[in-house]
């Protein structure tokens, strides 16, 4: 038969999007913790079928923002202290990478870009704006992510990333805002001189230190 003159979205990409809206809405809240996840709610919620839902669902349970329950239900993962804080040493330790490989690379116009994003930081905070806060956050980070170039930090981060923004949110919104904009400042002079492992050090700290307040304490 003739090819269709209409093309579809690629099926990757259709995922891909499902995925990143049913993750925003983890993160920001709008699904909370414990929430039962339906296949058909979310498709006619999102306009789609159910396959890239489910597709997106598994992707989700993988990062552990999901947890399917087998012969039960699929439920929003209720916020787990132990899978945050090993989704945080992972993450801590693929920005340390990415800072170690990227700070000889850095150009001035990467510097300025890492200031502008930490300034953008400390007015989102002072303007109590979380979601703008988070952006610029992201936007800081993703200067050396980006110079980098390594795909394998690139991939672990997309995968565990996610399940530290209900933390930052949290850290976001409270006066440790401002302790990191500090440490940021203190990244940014290691990286303009070019000092790599000082940098890296820093920049695995601020990942590393992100739960100390905002995670609950398990019992001794």
């Amino acid at each position: 038969m003739p090819v269709p003159a209409t093309s579809l979205p690629p099926r990757g990409l259709l995922r891909d999007d499902v995925r990143t809206k049913l993750r925003d809405a983890i993160v920001d809240g709008t699904l909370a913790p414990g929430e039962q996840l339906r296949d058909a709610e979310l498709s006619a919620w999102l306009g789609v079928s159910r396959t890239p839902v489910r597709e997106a669902l598994l992707d989700l349970a993988r990062s552990g923002l999901v947890l399917a329950q087998p012969g039960r239900s699929t439920i929003v993962a209720p916020i787990d202290g132990r899978a945050e804080r090993d989704a945080a040493s992972v993450v801590a330790a693929m920005h340390r990478i990415a800072v170690v490989e990227s700070t000889p690379l850095l150009t001035d116009d990467d510097i300025d870009r890492m200031r502008r994003a930490n300034e953008a930081f400390v007015a989102a905070h002072a303007a109590g704006d979380t979601a703008a806060a988070l952006r610029a956050d992201h936007d800081f980070h993703a200067v050396a992510v980006d110079r980098a170039g390594n795909e394998a930090v690139r991939t672990v981060l997309a995968l565990y990333g996610p399940v530290l923004e209900r933390a930052e949110r949290l850290r976001f919104s409270s006066d440790d805002a401002d302790a990191s904009a500090a440490r940021h400042a203190e990244l940014i002079r290691h990286c303009a001189a070019r000092d790599a492992q000082a940098a890296a050090s820093v920049a695995e700290g601020l990942w590393l230190d992100l739960l100390t307040d905002t995670t609950p304490q398990e019992p001794a």
